[in-house]
């Protein structure tokens, strides 16, 4: 009798376990795997970063000088800092992978400058707007300006893939039965108005904001003819992201009466800027150059085993390049070494760049050995260090001797970065365990995830420059 209770039990238990998860799993879509990336607002911060697709041209996202800048950069990293969560930046180069990747939780909204349309709005939902748009015609300036559609007889439009300019042009020329020609390309529309600058193509379509921004550095654009009137832009979120809309549309709102008019004016109506963004080798979107010191951080970098990229991210985090800048506390030069660092490392005069900058390579040359065995992953052990450079190597190590107190994993940042946060805190502090003392820690850990923040723009958008 027992054995008999026995095998039936161990049947129910096949049933349960074993049949009944092959059946929901065939008509339910496997319901036990966890939605890992599909977040609302609440999961979104738990997680602790907010990932946006953005476009890399000169108004979305580019890096200038070692800085980060675009209009929807900006507004993304205002917005990550009200919801309190760090900012992931997705390029995308196509309209069509941004949304894919929407649906498919890579990421959480798309910041595109895009018009609100039935098509996009398929399992999507727009914000409030952010801005209005204009479709306008681009071509080159000449002796008469276009007036009517039949002016530009059998020529070519060649506009952007997977935009909303295709459909308008279909219903412009299917309505007024027109003989031109109209060509989806791959190409960024400022790709495409720079071949339209060169002489490659005749005309494009381009918002107008966009447009505008382009005719304060060429000066031979023509973009008076108007395609289509004014129709709402927002960023996209999915359907079942309700809070993180409603929050997007509150931001949205309390930003409309300053913050994004300013930043308009900055991006789309400041030639200055708009002439040294898309000209200089030191942008992303004409060059790789993130410095004029790049020659000098690559040999650094070398002599580390670092990207370069990773190296101009701290000298840019601390002195943006300036190979006078002097801190408040004495450091000085590219890396900002105090003078008893500079005197330890060699350096005599702390403004050359070469002196300045290999001084600070030989002190993180330190402490990755320093830092070495305890913590033999070079990526977590990149963290140690900028922690250690940032705040000093013994109060890593007091947090560092505290992870190991309390049981947890000391070759891991996160760990051992939350004791070095504690280190305001009396109850850790004034631990026996802790030589150097009372340290701003949070302070520190801001400071590496900053660092590391910068470098991810810089490996998305500057070249390895080593080919």
């Amino acid at each position: 009798m027992r054995r008999a209770i026995s095998l039936f039990a161990t049947l129910l238990i096949i049933l349960l376990f074993g049949v009944q998860c092959t059946f929901l799993e065939k008509y339910l879509g496997e319901p036990f795997e966890e939605s890992r990336y599909i977040l609302d607002l609440q999961g979104i911060q738990n997680r602790g970063y907010i990932r946006a697709a953005v476009d890399n041209n000169t108004t979305g996202f580019y890096i200038y000088r070692g800085r980060r800048m675009g209009f929807e950069y900006e507004l993304l990293r205002d917005y990550a800092e009200r919801i309190d969560v760090e900012l992931h930046l997705v390029l995308t180069s196509d309209i069509q992978d941004a949304f894919e990747q929407l649906e498919n939780g890579e990421v959480d909204i798309i910041a595109i400058n895009l018009e609100k349309t039935p098509e996009r709005e398929i399992n999507t939902t727009f914000t409030a707007p952010i801005d209005e748009m204009n479709t306008v015609l681009v071509g080159r300036s000449g002796p008469t300006k276009i007036k009517s559609w039949e002016d530009l007889g059998e020529d070519t439009i060649y506009v952007r893939e997977n935009s909303a300019y295709e459909s308008q042009l279909l219903a412009i020329k299917d309505s007024l039965a027109l003989p031109l020609h109209i060509l989806e390309d791959p190409r960024h529309e400022e790709s495409l108005i720079d071949a339209v600058v060169n002489e490659e193509i005749d005309w494009t379509m381009a918002d107008q904001n966009v447009a505008k921004a382009n005719t304060t550095y060429y000066s031979g654009l023509d973009i008076s003819w108007v395609v289509n009137e004014a129709g709402e832009v927002g960023w996209v979120t999915r359907d079942n992201s309700e809070e993180l809309l409603a929050s997007l549309n509150t931001w949205i709102e309390d930003k409309q009466k300053r913050f994004i008019p300013d930043l308009y004016a900055k991006y789309f109506l400041n030639s200055k800027n708009g002439y040294f963004r898309s000209n200089s080798p030191f942008s992303s979107i004409v060059g790789d150059r993130i410095s004029q010191y790049d020659e000098i951080i690559k040999g650094g970098a070398e002599y580390l085993g670092w990207d370069w990229r990773l190296l101009s991210s701290l000298v840019y985090k601390e002195s943006r390049f300036d190979t006078a800048a002097t801190s408040y506390a004495g450091a000085k030069g590219l890396l900002q070494l105090m003078p008893v660092t500079l005197e330890r490392f060699g350096v005599d005069n702390p403004n050359d760049p070469e002196q300045s900058l290999f001084g600070g390579v030989r002190y993180l040359a330190y402490l990755d050995k320093f830092w070495l065995s305890r913590v033999p992953d070079s990526n977590e052990r990149i963290k140690f260090i900028l922690a250690s450079y940032n705040v000093g190597h013994g109060h890593v190590e007091d947090a560092w001797r505290l992870t190991l107190k309390y049981g947890e994993d000391t070759q891991s940042w996160d760990s051992v970065s939350q004791y070095l946060e504690k280190k305001n805190d009396p109850a850790f502090y004034k631990d026996p365990l802790v030589r150097s003392g009372y340290a701003k820690g949070h302070l520190a850990v801001a400071y590496v995830q900053d660092v590391l923040s910068i470098f991810e723009a810089y490996k998305t958008l500057v070249d390895t420059g080593t080919s």
